[in-house]
C-alpha cells in the first residue's frame, strides 16, 4: 500500500525494493482454498469497514480505483444458550424485561461516549493530551448489574476486540460495541477473495518485489568515517572503498537472508511495514536506533489474538436457520461464525469460519488442527447439530499476537510521532502498521497513505536525491 500510493503522487524518479520474508505478499489478507474442493475462503482479514456514509472513505475507494467488485456484509444476530437473539425484540422475549432494559441503557451510554461521527475521526492526528488511564474496559462493563446482558455484550463484542475486556481501554472497547450498529459503519469483502487487493496492488506497482527475502538488520551508514558493505548474488562481499556524499540522505543499509545468502544494500529511505509482534525479528542498529524502535516496540506492545478455524460442508445445512454473513456464538468466550460461502453465490457446498479471539485464541492455538475441528463442530448450537453428519474437511490458521489490544497505545502519539521513531539521527526511517491506528486495514491504509505523502515532500525538498 505504502509503494502504490508512494508511486501514485511522487514527481522525483524513484526505485522502490520491497523485502518480503514470505513466498508471498498480503500478510494477513489471505485467501487459500480446500484440498478437497475448489472452494476458497477467508483465512486472515474477514471483512472491510465501509466509512463512505461519513465522508472519504480511502480504502473503498482505492478498492473501486482497482476494478475490484464488492459485496456487503452484515449480521446482528447473537447464539445464545441455543437461542438466536437477533434484534431487541428477540432480546425482550427470551431474556426478559430486565435484561432488556440494561441493554437499551447501556447503547445509550456507549453512544454518548462515541457518536458516529467522532468514530470516524477517532484517529488523533495531532495525539491526545489525556494522561494515561489504568482504567481498562472491564470496568465499563462492570456497571452493567444484570448478569445476562453482561455476559451478552461480551459475547456481542470478543473476537472484534480479540483481547479481554481488562486488557484494552474503555474507549476502545465502546468503539468496538457501537462499530455493531450500521449507523456508525457497514462492512463489505471482496467477490472471489480479499486476497485480490494485494495481488492488485502488487500487479500495478513498479517495483523489485523480493520474495523470500528476511531482513535481518537495519543500520544507518555515518558517511565520515564508515565504509560499504556491498553484496553480490552468492554471498557478501566487503569492500574498502568509503560512501560517497551524493549530497542526499544518510544511507540506510538493509541486510537480509535469502537461500541461505547473505546480501546487503543501502537506500535514502526505508519504510518498516511489518506487524508489530514482527518488529522483534530485525535487528536495528546504532546507539540512538535500536533504544529508539525497543521503545516504540514498547509503547505499542499489547498482543491480542486470533484463531480461525474453517469447515467444508456437503451443503449449507444452516440457511433454513440463518442467513446473515455471520453470527456471534457463545462459544470460546464469545465468537464470531462466518458463512463463508455466503460470499460466493454459486457454490454447492456449505463453509463455516470460526473466528476466536483473546485468551482463548491464544491458548488454544497450542493444540492441533485435528483437535480444534472436533471442538469447532462440537461447538455448533443444537439446532445445527447435523454439520457432524455432513463435515469434509477443516483448515485451521493462527494468527496469535498478531493485532494489538491497544492500538495507538494507552494515549495516541501526533501522527509524525507514530510514523517516526528516531527523528534526529534517522528522519528516513518510518513506520507503518496498523497498530498505530485501529487494527484494521483501513488503519494500515491510512498510515501507509501518510508515510507515502511525507516521503513525497522530503523527496521534492531535497537538493538532490540518487535513486
Amino acid at each position: 500500500m505504502t509503494a502504490y500510493s508512494l508511486q501514485k503522487i511522487v514527481n522525483n524518479p524513484v526505485q522502490v525494493t520491497l523485502f518480503e520474508a514470505s513466498n508471498r505478499l498480503g500478510g494477513k489478507i489471505l485467501t487459500p482454498q480446500f484440498e478437497t474442493a475448489q472452494v476458497r475462503y477467508e483465512a486472515g482479514a474477514a471483512e472491510f469497514y465501509d466509512y463512505s456514509e461519513h465522508d472519504q472513505d480511502p480504502l473503498k475507494e482505492l478498492i473501486a480505483e482497482l476494478g475490484l467488485p464488492i459485496s456487503p456484509m452484515g449480521g446482528s444476530a447473537v447464539i445464545m444458550d441455543n437461542q438466536v437473539l437477533s434484534n431487541m425484540d428477540d432480546i425482550y422475549d427470551q431474556l426478559g424485561p430486565q435484561t432488556h432494559g440494561a441493554l437499551v441503557d447501556f447503547d445509550q451510554v456507549a453512544k454518548g461516549w462515541c457518536a458516529a461521527r467522532e468514530f470516524y475521526g477517532s484517529d488523533y492526528p495531532d495525539g491526545s493530551d489525556k494522561a494515561p488511564s489504568d482504567e481498562r474496559f472491564d470496568s465499563v462493563l462492570a456497571t452493567v448489574k444484570d448478569a445476562t446482558a453482561r455476559h451478552y455484550l461480551k459475547q456481542l463484542i470478543h473476537s472484534d476486540l480479540a483481547t479481554e475486556p481488562e486488557l484494552t481501554s474503555c474507549l476502545y472497547g465502546m468503539q468496538n460495541y457501537v462499530m455493531n450498529d450500521p449507523a456508525y459503519m457497514l462492512l463489505y469483502g471482496i467477490d472471489g477473495g480479499n486476497e485480490l487487493l494485494p495481488e492488485a496492488l502488487a500487479a500495478r506497482l513498479d517495483a523489485n518485489i523480493r520474495l523470500g527475502h528476511k531482513v535481518t538488520e537495519v543500520e544507518k551508514i555515518n558517511l565520515a568515517d564508515t565504509t560499504l558493505t556491498k553484496s553480490t548474488d552468492a554471498s557478501v562481499a566487503r569492500s574498502n572503498q568509503p560512501l560517497l556524499n551524493t549530497g542526499g540522505p544518510e544511507p540506510i543499509v538493509i541486510r537480509s537472508s535469502y537461500e541461505g545468502n547473505d546480501h546487503e544494500e543501502q537506500f535514502d529511505f526505508v519504510v518498516v511495514a511489518l506487524p508489530h509482534n514482527h518488529l522483534r525479528w530485525v535487528n536495528f542498529l546504532g546507539s540512538k536506533l535500536a533504544p529508539a524502535i525497543q521503545e516504540h516496540s514498547d509503547y505499542y506492545n499489547y498482543p491480542a489474538h486470533y484463531l480461525r478455524m474453517t469447515l467444508l460442508f456437503e451443503r449449507p445445512f444452516w440457511k433454513d436457520s440463518l442467513t446473515d454473513s455471520y453470527w456471534m456464538l457463545d462459544q470460546f468466550g464469545g465468537c464470531c461464525l462466518y458463512d463463508e460461502s455466503s460470499r460466493d453465490p454459486g457454490c454447492n457446498h456449505g463453509v463455516l469460519g470460526w473466528l476466536l479471539g483473546g485468551n482463548d485464541a491464544e491458548e488454544l492455538s497450542l493444540l492441533t488442527d485435528q483437535q480444534l475441528i472436533e471442538m469447532a463442530i462440537d461447538s455448533l448450537p443444537e439446532f445445527l447439530s447435523q454439520g457432524r453428519s455432513q463435515f469434509i474437511e477443516g483448515q485451521v490458521h493462527r494468527w496469535t499476537g498478531a493485532v494489538n489490544a491497544m492500538p495507538g497505545g494507552v494515549v495516541p502519539r501526533s501522527l509524525d510521532r507514530r510514523h517516526l521513531p528516531e527523528p534526529i539521527d534517522h528522519p528516513n526511517l518510518f513506520m507503518v502498521g496498523d497498530y498505530l491506528f485501529d487494527s484494521t486495514l483501513n488503519g494500515v491504509l491510512d498510515s501507509a497513505n501518510y508515510v507515502a505523502a511525507w516521503l513525497t515532500a522530503k523527496m521534492a525538498g531535497a537538493q538532490e536525491i540518487d535513486p
